[in-house]
């Protein structure tokens, strides 16, 4: 039997192998052969060999001791796995042969010959070492070509120089000698320049999840000092996982589970480690048992693995390779993955930024396939949901330059979000440089790789970390893990060098006697270290490489159902080779932990993260809170979500959500524009034109309001438009009923001042009948212009019109009449003349009253056909509204001011001719005053009325009536009054009818 710790015993990375507990002694001999020193161990397990079919699996693991590695490579021990070519050999031979002939030949040369044989010689010795191929990866073949090519330049430029000398007749000057040494000096600098350019240019390749350490060191040593604990921490687990199945009877019942470990020196190498260990015989001869193969946890590494190991139809399942390009089934058709894909963790992250409003961050990332594949899928993911990236930066451990430039935009930036996208050993790095300048105000977000690794928290980097969020693989518990990881003792492996540096290094002693430091029992309690290894609190990635495990253990099982030739799981036949991996992509179940395992048609298993937060307390501990998690298995609009009454630490000591806006966003009343010279987080906000609205945040377009409505100052709602009209409320609609309330008051004072001396001569003079009613004319002019004040409808404005025309009318026919009347008179009085007979009282009022029915036709055919009509003018005023009463027919409103005017226009030509005769009290002289300031307001009327807008319309009208109508009143009126009451004496037949000079108008 095997035990447990012996797959420990590998020292000097040899090939190891080991089985159960509870293995039975017929296991394949854990005495494994040497194989390939790397820096990355493979893990292949193996069963028995007795068995038709005894499978296994290989596991591929990061680097565990990295110094003995490099003391493999060194030593020359590396074998490689291709063949040498043909064509190599060939040359070899070519160029052997050339150098033998040419040395029999130079024997028989004279001492002149034989110096030129000697460059010949030495340039045929140079191709044969140029020829010469290596089989290890080293820094080697590369100084042997650079040797080569020195030395056949040399003897080239030596054999130049000796023809030209020849030809020169100067030979003496350099003589056999100095031609054999002569080149020596360019050899010597070409070999020293190639040596150096070699080893300071030599790149050591660490894979951790697509890291490359770039070394630019002169010794292979020096950057492999540090031991990988948590690769000695993932064989644990294997080693305790398969124990762990192989005592489950039920499982894989009569069947035991092996594995086996490789090292390889660097990238390349751990692929052949893997190629070989599919393709290798253990001392049993246990060929061809190789079931699946685990690993590797860089994304790179899995890839070249998966393009090799296809063919062969061996399943691939990693724990930690995470990049989405693994998805692509026509790439890597066997490959599967018990770590979710970085597709989700990307979609996870954009719908944190999301949910916070970060729409404006910074990328800082590493070189390799994990940062740069996933920083590309974020930038068009966040692409998609409207964030956008400020900057992309590379970080490196070596280039200076790249992180002053990382230094640069986080001073500059205006984003507040930073997200973190590299590598576990990538962020360490970061951390430890950015933490000597002084950056503050920045919300860290980090990717799985580093998110929960408390040992980054440093004096330095705790105020950069304090509030650091990301996503982490969702907790576990694996019962007895802990206890199986803490009881490992040196004493399980008494012959194993690796598992003393370990224990020397996690214990700070020595197994040799040494007289600075203390010596090791191998008793001390693993408990008592911090470190990747001794972590056991919580087990995140480990669940990943546990479930993988018991996937193949799974897919084995459901092989040993088959019955008849065929599996009842997928209803294919089971004597296929592949007949593991079509199980594979079938198995559905759920470990002890409770961690359900199943892949969709990609090879992703399901994406649960946790969302954690960093929370550093005042006495310097670190507290990764669960804070919210992300299951794509949840309903659309529930995968992401944040716990209840949870406390969240945010970065930059800000004490609310930060604010990461490239520009705010756009307020109501305000218009989204997109800038083509930026990104489209940078947009531009323009206030929404006149008469439109938004009343959305960052609305791409203005609504127009309706036209009864218009935008409030913010211009982010539509309000009804104020209504303008001419009410009595205003001053000036209370001015111009206080004036035609006056008129009105006048035009029955006077009425009343007629009516009580109208048996005076003044009074009885020139038809009393017609004063009193042109008074009553008047007094309705005065009291039409009242409805012209107020709301408009549709009684008032069919009234306000027609009113206006008939009373303007009836009272302008009085007018006329009374002229008439006076040119009558005076024309009696001539000899021969009996004028008044014609022109008597009846014919007067007949007079009127035909002139006022003209107009009451007008008035009528207007009302009938298009009459006035309230109407809501909002062509004046864009913010209100006027209320008016549309003329309904122009035609019908000019005819009446016509009509008037045309009336207006006769009385004033009659009064103007009456003016000059003789009386003392010419009552037509009046009559010329007032028709001509009639005219005159009503003339100036037009273009008022025409060019006045909104209520001024309706003030300039009633303005006229009022103007014309006291016109009249005072004209006619006043002068009558003034005698009847201050100058009685003059109201008397005698003054009226004498005569008096005539006075010049």
């Amino acid at each position: 039997m095997v035990s447990s710790g012996s797959w420990l015993g590998l020292d000097q990375c040899n090939e190891l192998t080991g089985y159960g507990h509870d293995d039975e002694t017929k296991g394949c001999s854990s005495n494994a052969s040497s194989q390939n020193a790397v820096t990355h161990y493979t893990t292949q397990l193996t069963v028995k060999c007795e068995r038709e079919l005894e499978p296994g699996f290989i596991f591929i693991l990061d680097q565990m001791l990295p110094k003995f590695c490099a003391k493999q490579c060194e030593k020359g021990r590396v074998e490689s796995v291709q063949p040498v070519p043909s064509r190599w050999v060939g040359r070899f031979f070519l160029a052997a042969v050339l150098l033998l002939g040419t040395y029999i030949r130079r024997m028989k040369l004279s001492p002149s010959a034989v110096n030129e044989s000697n460059s010949t010689m030495a340039m045929l010795l140079s191709l044969t070492l140029h020829s010469f191929p290596t089989q290890q990866p080293s820094e080697w073949p590369g100084i042997t070509v650079g040797v080569s090519v020195a030395v056949y330049l040399s003897c080239a430029l030596g054999r130049t120089v000796h023809v030209i000398l020849a030809y020169r007749a100067v030979m003496k000057v350099l003589c056999p000698t100095q031609q054999q040494f002569g080149a020596l000096p360019l050899t010597v600098l070409i070999l020293w320049l190639t040596c150096v350019l070699r080893l300071l240019n030599k790149n050591v390749r660490h894979w951790m999840e697509d890291e490359l350490v770039e070394g630019n060191g002169g010794s292979t040593l020096s950057s492999w000092a540090l031991l990988n604990d948590r690769e000695l921490k993932f064989a644990r687990i294997v080693m305790f996982t398969v124990e762990e199945i192989n005592r489950d009877t039920k499982l894989l019942p009569g069947l035991s589970l092996g594995y086996r470990l490789y090292n390889g020196c660097g990238s390349e190498n751990l692929i052949r480690a893997a190629v070989e260990a599919v393709n290798g015989e253990d001392s049993k001869g246990c060929a061809d048992q190789i079931q699946a193969l685990l690993g590797h946890s860089s994304s790179g590494v899995s890839e070249d693995i998966n393009i090799i190991l296809s063919p062969l139809s061996i399943p691939q399942v990693s724990h930690l390779s995470t990049c989405a390009c693994l998805s692509d089934k026509r790439q890597f058709p066997t490959f599967f993955r018990t770590v979710p894909s970085d597709r989700f963790q990307i979609i996870g992250l954009v719908q944190l930024m999301k949910y916070f409003d970060w729409r404006w961050v910074g990328i800082i990332y590493s070189q390799g396939v994990y940062s740069e594949e996933g920083t590309t899928a974020f930038a068009k993911e966040a692409e998609k949901e409207g964030i956008c990236v400020e900057y992309r930066l590379p970080h490196s451990k070596t280039n200076k330059k790249k992180f002053c430039a990382i230094v640069e935009a986080l001073r500059k930036s205006s984003s507040k979000v930073v997200l973190l996208f590299l590598s576990l050993s990538f962020t360490k790095s970061f951390l430890s440089e950015i933490e000597k300048y002084n950056i503050t105000g920045k919300q860290w977000v980090g990717s799985e790789a580093w998110i929960t690794q408390t040992d980054l928290a440093s004096d330095g980097s705790k105020n950069i970390l304090q509030g650091a969020m990301g996503f982490a693989l969702p907790q576990a518990s694996i019962p007895g893990l802990g206890e199986f990881l803490l009881s490992f003792k040196p004493s399980d492996e008494p012959q194993s060098a690796i598992v003393k540096d370990f224990w020397e290094s996690f214990f700070d002693c020595s197994f040799s006697p040494s007289n600075t430091s203390a010596t090791c029992t191998g008793t001390e309690d693993l408990s008592t270290v911090s470190s990747d290894y001794t972590d056991v609190t919580h087990f995140r990635t480990e669940n990943n490489l546990y479930k993988a495990v018991y996937l193949v253990a799974y897919a084995i099982h459901a092989l040993l159902q088959c019955h008849n030739g065929s599996n009842p799981t997928t209803g294919k036949s089971c004597v296929t080779k592949d007949q593991v991996l079509e199980h594979i992509k079938y198995v559905n179940f759920t470990t002890q932990s409770g961690a359900k395992v199943f892949f969709d048609e990609n090879g992703d298993s399901v994406a649960q993260y946790d969302l954690v937060n960093w929370q550093i307390k005042d006495n310097g501990s670190v507290e990764i809170v669960n804070i919210g998690q992300f299951d794509t298995s949840l309903p659309e609009g529930q995968k992401f979500k944040l716990k209840d009454n949870t406390r969240i630490v945010w970065g930059g000591n800000s004490i609310e959500v930060p604010r990461s806006v490239c520009r705010e966003p756009c307020p109501p009343g305000t218009r989204k524009a997109i800038n083509k010279r930026k990104p489209v987080c940078c947009f531009d906000c323009f206030e929404c034109p006149e008469g439109t609205i938004s009343n959305e945040t960052n609305s791409p377009d203005c609504l127009i309001c309706p036209p009864e409505f218009w935008p409030n100052e913010k211009k982010d709602q539509c309000l009804p438009k104020p209504t303008e009209y001419l009410s009595y409320n205003e001053i000036m609609g209370a001015l111009l009923t206080g004036f035609g309330c006056v008129g009105i008051f006048l035009s029955l004072l006077t009425s009343i001042i007629f009516l009580t001396h109208k048996e005076t001569p003044i009074v009885k003079a020139n038809n009393s009948e017609l004063s009193f009613l042109l008074l009553f004319s008047l007094t309705l002019c005065f009291l039409c212009s009242l409805t012209f004040i107020g709301r408009p409808s549709e009684w008032s404005c069919m009234l306000r019109h027609t009113a206006f025309g008939i009373t303007f009318v009836l009272c302008i026919s009085c007018v006329l009449g009374k002229t008439i009347v006076v040119l009558m008179a005076f024309r009696a009085t001539l000899p021969g003349r009996n004028m008044m007979k014609w022109f008597g009282p009846a014919q007067q009022r007949l007079s009127v009253l035909s002139f006022t029915l003209v107009q009451v036709v007008i008035c009528v055919l207007w009302l009938t056909t298009n009459p006035p009509f309230p109407r809501m003018n909002m062509i004046y005023y864009k913010e209100k509204i006027i209320l008016e009463c549309a003329l309904g027919s122009a035609v019908g409103f000019w005819a009446v001011l016509g009509y008037i005017g045309l009336l207006a226009l006769l009385c004033f030509i009659l009064a103007f001719f009456a003016r000059k005769l003789p009386d003392s009290f010419n009552e037509a002289k009046l009559i010329t005053f007032s028709m001509l300031i009639f005219c005159a307001v009503w003339i100036t009327f037009i273009p008022a009325y025409v060019s006045s807008p909104g209520k001024f319309t309706v003030a300039v009208e009633i303005f006229a009536i009022l103007a014309s109508s006291f016109a009249l009143l005072t004209c006619i009126f006043v002068p009558k009054c003034y005698i009847i009451i201050f100058r009685p004496e003059q109201n008397s037949k005698r003054h009226l009818m004498g005569k008096i000079p005539p006075r010049t108008l």
